[in-house]
């Protein structure tokens, strides 16, 4: 069930992680950003994460920190969805995945409506 009040964009980009073990030891790795709102994300990794563990995602210019709500297995690996702490939420204007959709540009294509202007950004 979806309990996000804010949008959720689908993204594609490779972030660094860290978050500690049930041990207490410090784990590193790098996952897939699957989607993000502005108070949590979804990331694909390799591995499980146990529930309620503190995680750090690193990207360029800052991080995000959050706790892991959930860690399923899929197929193709484990993913878990995060909810940022309080004070830690996203904005695009820290930090824009490599590839970033807003499904609902889609829904407003499809219904002929017309989208409104999106400035340029560069790629770097």
């Amino acid at each position: 069930m979806n309990r996000r009040v804010e949008p959720r964009m689908l993204c594609a980009d490779l972030v660094d992680i860290q978050w500690k073990d049930q041990n207490g030891r410090t784990r590193r790795g790098v996952a897939n950003l699957e989607d993000i709102s502005l108070s949590g994300a979804c990331l694909q990794v390799d591995r499980p994460v146990a529930l309620g563990s503190a995680l750090h995602i690193t990207y360029p210019n800052g991080e995000l920190a959050g706790r892991v709500k959930y860690c399923v297995f899929r197929e193709i690996g484990y993913f878990l969805g995060i909810e940022f702490d309080p004070g830690s939420r996203w904005s695009q204007r820290d930090y824009r995945p490599q590839h970033l959709l807003d499904p609902r540009r889609l829904v407003m294509r499809s219904e002929d409506v017309p989208l409104p202007e999106v400035p340029p950004t560069s790629i770097q």
